[in-house]
């Protein structure tokens, strides 16, 4: 597809497909109040006999059978279907460090969309501590409750460390959605941009402004899919090999990317590059998008201000994408987790692995199919189709 034709279908498309949007402060303090969850009853306890079966002496039988064989919890309680939404509140959205009882709304609403998107009960666990040893150790005492573990917010590097002990100390799917959930949806939207804009994805040069959670998830994604020529920044620049001060996260990824050895800063990073994925609070100014190679693709994904604002990014790149819902190509995490827990629950999976995060980022850019189009990069995260489409991979892929 030509230059000419991309710009005029983004013109002629790019309002049509994502109205605008204005909600009132009032109505969101309104939509939150008490809470946005509750527990609802599998059953009615309307008389007496319910009562009985549900609670004293009828629930004693069932206890009394997991006693003597715990598999039996699995069939008699909700914790082998139960994810844990757990953060320590340290990075929440573009917020920072707000504390656990700040995160809890956005806790509460990762578990209505597992509830909505996913089919599974979740509940929010908002920890008031960042020692990762306590944190570890919080999950291992708590593991008889829940089936799965959503980590949430946790800034790097100690994401990194909690979500690696995490792992290796519970026997169910754990996964760091800030990090892979993040990656998965990146890596779909790529399908769909390259896609459009009939390019290699393995012949990009990518920046990356970010080198957090998400920042270092996404890089690798890249990179295992054969994507060599990426820069990443953090808020000193760009992370390279001859840099001092760096991190050991940082220092080791300095030795996978950044083929061309750039120093400096964004200005450095962006010129003549193909792609920009934003994952951090930082701002980035029009004038150095302009300096990208024609027929870019600008991913600005910080929540809730982007890198750079849309409208000043289509000025000079082929796509845009965003994180928020109220542009065209909306790059968020709702597509991919609540699947991706869905089919590891659904194939009895004690681990989410490397194949089956490929597999959902498939999925996600399957569902698109014919509607592909440089607004329409990824489907809606309200599209029905997403859920059971990423399950099912995922489910499939946790078999090879």
């Amino acid at each position: 597809m030509s230059e000419s034709t991309v710009a005029s279908s983004r013109e002629d498309s790019a309002t049509a497909r994502t109205p605008q949007v204005v909600v009132e402060d009032s109505e969101i303090f309104t939509a939150h109040e008490g809470g946005k969850l509750s527990v609802e009853l599998m059953s009615p306890l309307d008389t007496q006999r319910a009562l009985s079966i549900a609670y004293t002496p009828g629930v004693a039988q069932v206890s009394r059978a997991i006693a003597t064989d715990h598999t039996l919890a699995a069939k008699y309680t909700w914790a082998n279907r139960l994810v844990a939404v757990v953060s320590d509140g340290t990075a929440v959205l573009g917020l920072g460090d707000i504390g656990p009882a700040a995160s809890l709304p956005v806790m509460e609403g990762k578990s209505a969309l597992f509830k909505s998107f996913g089919g599974l009960n979740s509940i929010p666990i908002v920890l008031a501590t960042k020692d990762p040893d306590e944190i570890v150790e919080t999950l291992i005492r708590l593991r008889p409750t829940f089936g799965a573990v959503n980590l949430e917010d946790i800034s790097a590097p100690r994401c990194f460390e909690v979500e690696r002990r995490v792992i290796e100390a519970l026997d169910c799917p754990v996964m760091h959605d800030d990090q892979h959930g993040t990656a998965i949806v990146v890596l779909a939207a790529l399908l769909g941009a390259t896609k459009v804009l009939e390019r290699d994805m393995h012949n990009l040069r990518v920046v990356v402004s970010g080198a957090g959670a998400a920042g270092v998830a996404c890089t690798n994604m890249l990179l295992a899919k054969g994507i060599a020529d990426i820069t990443v920044l953090d808020s000193q620049g760009i992370v390279h090999g001859d840099r001092e001060g760096m991190n050991s996260f940082k220092t080791e990824l300095a030795g996978r990317t950044n083929p061309r050895g750039l120093t400096g800063g964004i200005a450095e990073a962006l010129d003549g590059a193909d792609m920009f994925l934003g994952v951090s609070a930082g701002i980035v100014p029009e004038e150095l998008i302009a300096t990208m190679a024609p027929g870019g693709i600008v991913f600005a994904l910080s929540n809730p201000d982007p890198e750079i604002h849309p409208d000043a990014a289509r000025k000079h790149a082929a796509i845009v994408a965003t994180g928020r819902s109220d542009f065209p190509n909306q790059i968020n995490n709702v597509l991919a987790f609540p699947g991706v827990f869905r089919g590891a629950l659904d194939a009895g999976a004690r681990r989410i692995t490397e194949k089956m995060k490929v597999a959902a980022a498939e999925a996600i850019h399957s569902v698109v199919g014919d509607d592909l189009a440089v607004d329409h990069i990824v489907p809606s995260a309200l599209d029905p189709r997403v859920g059971p489409a990423v399950a099912a991979a995922v489910a499939a892929a946790s078999g090879d």
